[in-house]
């Protein structure tokens, strides 16, 4: 074997496994945002809930943010799912998810008094944090 192939064995022998680094990095990253946005999930569908309680008893208000998270609940579940499977499809949902997270967010700051709004809102903005976070490291 000559020396420039034993050189270029070595190379080759030490990139794989910082690229099987760099792929377990991004992946772990992914599985704490998949996360994030499950929890993110459960987190609006238990504020629809309660929305649909504030409706029965005629506050009417709630209308508009018991549909608002009754749909950011579906997103979040979306991507946690294709962040989960570390899908091609992560980055469109993932744009989605900060976009609908936002507003259930800012949905449920106008009712800064309420408990199960205002863990929703936190929520939420999290959410959106971490998917901003990982639309950052799929642009790369």
């Amino acid at each position: 074997m000559s020396h420039f192939s034993l050189v270029a064995a070595f190379a080759l022998s030490a990139i794989v496994p910082l690229s099987a680094f760099a792929d377990q990095h991004e992946d772990s990253k992914m599985k704490k945002c998949a996360e994030v946005c499950a929890a993110c999930q459960v987190e609006c569908d238990s504020c629809f809930d309660h929305c649909l309680k504030m409706l029965s008893e005629g506050k009417k208000e709630h209308q508009a943010t018991a549909r608002m998270c009754a749909d950011c609940a579906e997103c979040c579940k979306t991507c946690a799912t294709l962040c989960a499977r570390n899908s091609p499809l992560a980055k469109p949902m993932l744009e989605c998810c900060v976009k609908c997270c936002e507003e259930c967010a800012a949905a449920c700051e106008k009712f800064p008094d309420d408990e199960h709004m205002a863990a929703c809102s936190k929520s939420c903005r999290e959410c959106a944090k971490e998917c901003r976070d990982m639309l950052k490291q799929v642009q790369k």
